[in-house]
């Protein structure tokens, strides 16, 4: 018996993916169907999926866009610049605090004394300049505080003033030294409450015993210090 020849493959069975071959190898009688198969097996071997077509064309239609105008960079300012306007305005601010002081002295600066000012002090370190600045500062606050003081204190004759320079020395926590006589105007418990003066007078401010001698002065005269009234 003469035995058959299996049927030889086709090009397109050669091209064949793997899961295909054994169809092409076994040897089946029904050609049609080998042929079917392998050319069914050749053309999933090299065809393109479709899915991949349409975004391909749909990115080769699309114009091309035009790339966003960035903003051009803002100039730098060089480091000797920034440290000028630094100094500029430490030196502005510590002539204005100048103008404040020397207008409640009662002598304001002219322009030129300003300009002055300021050009000294742009040649002075930042530290010593900020330094200056908080003592302009701290002057200024104790100024006005004498002037409120000052403002606000009871209007003494000359003769009072000189009795309390010798009563005390103008010192309102003086006491005697029997302790009888209190204060910057000496006052004794008895003439102190009858002008209106509560507990110790050399305790209380130097404002009120002021106040307390300048009515007794007023309303007695200077014999009520029999020393220092003469």
């Amino acid at each position: 018996m003469q035995r058959r020849r299996p049927p030889q493959t086709t090009g397109h069975l050669r091209r064949a993916p793997v899961a295909c071959r054994p169809w092409a190898v076994e040897g089946h009688d029904n050609r049609m169907r080998l042929k079917t198969l392998g050319a069914v097996c050749a053309t999933s071997a090299v065809a393109v999926p479709i899915t991949a077509v349409p975004f391909a064309l749909a990115e080769d239609a699309a114009p091309p866009q035009p790339a966003a105008q960035q903003p051009a960079p803002l100039p730098l300012a060089a480091p000797g610049d920034m440290h000028r306007a630094a100094m500029a305005t430490l030196a502005n601010r510590h002539v204005y605090f100048a103008r404040r002081y020397h207008r409640l002295l009662g002598d304001p600066l002219s322009h030129t004394e300003r300009a002055r000012m300021r050009d000294a002090a742009m040649a002075l370190p930042a530290p010593k300049l900020r330094a200056k600045t908080r003592d302009l500062r701290h002057d200024i606050r104790a100024l006005r505080r004498r002037l409120e003081h000052k403002h606000a204190a009871v209007a003494i004759p000359p003769q009072l003033e000189a009795i309390a320079e010798c009563e005390s020395h103008s010192n309102p926590r003086a006491v005697s030294a029997g302790g009888t006589y209190r204060g910057k105007y000496q006052f004794d418990y008895s003439t102190w409450a009858s002008v209106g003066g509560k507990g110790d007078p050399a305790r209380a401010s130097e404002r009120e015993q002021d106040r307390r001698a300048a009515r007794l002065y007023r309303t007695s005269g200077p014999g009520r210090w029999p020393v220092c009234g003469r």
